[in-house]
């Protein structure tokens, strides 16, 4: 297997080509920013415990947008030499001469200081080799049960140049694993995203998942009604998902489409939630140190014990608000306005931690929380989640990859999958946080560059409104 050569110091050139030259054709008075980035990402899967794919893709792209006598196009090329990059300015020239008027157009960053994030090489440089031994200790932790899933790993080497003088690069790499274990038709999880490949513990993965399987077979079925949960960690991060799109998008606030209130206390006191695309200090940045405007970014609290305190704004919906970018411009958001991609819900005080060690189907994180139901249900994740009320954050979805009836603070026995309508605002509304876990685990998102923070949550009620039998 060969390993791929990390670049670095050619984007920084790239983008400040592309502005000279747009500048150049577009004449006095155009304002251009450029993003040039190259992104390899590399994809090891496997089914019935055996690997049966491998992928990588390694892409270099540039973004030009320009903004000329008031009008506004965008371009992108993955042709980075001089004829490609020259017909890239030629069509978003011409381009932005047909486009209409930009009433809303916030100008461009100006020139600001960046901190950078940390890199592991390791991580960068990883080859499929390293994948597959995790996947190994995957599929041998758990046993003998049939096994799936995959081992991913990404680097990106971006910069950015605009005409007002902003000029910024960065890097950053990321590894995730996520698998399954089945038992008997029932399926386990364990998933966990980190900046260092050597931290992607694969047989504790395998063995949490094996576990849970084990635990899940034999379901009994419910009636729906409110229940007392502990949700785990793979949930939460479906919860943190929905509210950074909907709630936390200064697009959906500016327009009086989200719940998010600023300065007033919608959460329980035990909820803090923060954006943080650099990462824990000392650990390895989950993403670039800048956005597609060239505004650095930073930590940002959305949520601080309790009391809603920031929205996610680009320049365009920031200049809306009257607030400055706090760095989440994106290539969508425009359209789907700013989302923050990198939540971590702070976790609680006491409790066991870390990636293994579980006896049946209850991670540590979530087990002291598990101690303190009366009757309710033990969750482990959410999928197919669809908003029904984007105001109020109402969300359906389904139940997946265990659930169990906890009574007197003991898992009693597995229960079928649920459907579930709920509002989640109104899950962590004040007095409904009853727990949190000691631990903040990092977990990758089912789309790529996403990677959030959760602990084990226990909530007064969750909404089941049916079953899923069948």
């Amino acid at each position: 297997m060969t390993t791929e050569t990390v670049r670095g110091g050619t984007e920084l050139e790239l983008a400040g080509q592309v502005v000279e030259l747009a500048t150049k054709l577009a004449g006095p008075g155009a304002e251009a920013e450029v993003v040039a980035a190259h992104t390899a990402d590399s994809l090891t899967r496997f089914a019935n415990s055996a690997i049966h794919q491998n992928v990588a893709e390694a892409t270099t792209a540039v973004r030009l947008r320009l903004h000329l006598d008031g009008r506004t196009a965008v371009g992108s090329t993955t042709v980075t030499d001089a004829a490609g990059l020259a017909a890239l300015v030629e069509r978003t020239v011409a381009a932005a001469r047909l486009s209409p008027p930009d009433a809303g157009w916030p100008g461009l960053a100006p020139p600001a200081p960046m901190t950078a994030g940390l890199v592991d090489e390791a991580t960068a440089r990883a080859t499929p080799d390293e994948r597959a031994a995790r996947i190994r200790d995957f599929v041998a932790a758990a046993g003998g049960l049939e096994t799936a899933g995959f081992c991913r790993t990404s680097h990106s080497s971006a910069a950015f140049a605009n005409s007002a003088g902003q000029s910024v690069e960065g890097r950053a790499a990321d590894a995730g694993m996520d698998g399954i274990a089945r038992a008997g038709g029932a399926d386990g999880v364990a998933r966990w995203a980190t900046g260092r490949l050597a931290d992607l513990d694969g047989a504790a993965l395998g063995a949490r998942a094996a576990a849970k399987a084990r635990a899940a077979t034999d379901p009994v079925e419910l009636p729906p009604g409110h229940y007392e949960v502990v949700l785990e960690p793979e949930a939460v991060a479906d919860l943190l998902t929905n509210l950074a799109m909907f709630g936390f998008n200064g697009k959906s606030w500016a327009q009086g489409e989200s719940f998010a209130e600023l300065g007033a206390a919608q959460f329980d006191p035990a909820i803090t939630l923060v954006d943080e695309p650099l990462g824990i200090a000392g650990e390895p940045s989950p993403g670039l140190p800048f956005d597609v405007e060239g505004t650095p970014r930073d930590a940002l609290v959305l949520v601080r014990d309790g009391t809603t305190t920031a929205i996610a704004h680009d320049r365009r919906s920031g200049a809306d608000a009257g607030a400055a970018s706090t760095g989440h411009g994106s290539p969508v958001s425009r359209s789907w306005g700013p989302i923050a991609h990198h939540l971590r819900l702070v976790a609680g005080a006491g409790g066991p931690s870390g990636t293994g060690g579980e006896v049946g189907p209850v991670a540590p994180t979530a087990a002291p929380l598990v101690a303190g139901v009366a009757r309710g249900l033990l969750i482990t994740d959410l999928w197919y989640t669809r908003v029904l009320d984007q105001k109020s954050l109402v969300v359906t979805g389904l139940t997946r990859n265990g659930v169990w009836l906890i009574e007197d603070g003991e898992i009693t026995r597995a229960v079928g999958n649920m459907r579930f309508t709920q509002s989640y605002p109104q899950a962590l509304a004040p007095g409904a946080v009853r727990g949190i876990g000691a631990e903040s685990v990092p977990l990758p998102d089912r789309w790529s560059g996403v990677r959030h923070r959760a602990p084990a949550l226990h909530l007064a009620s969750w909404q089941l409104t049916g079953n899923a039998s069948g």
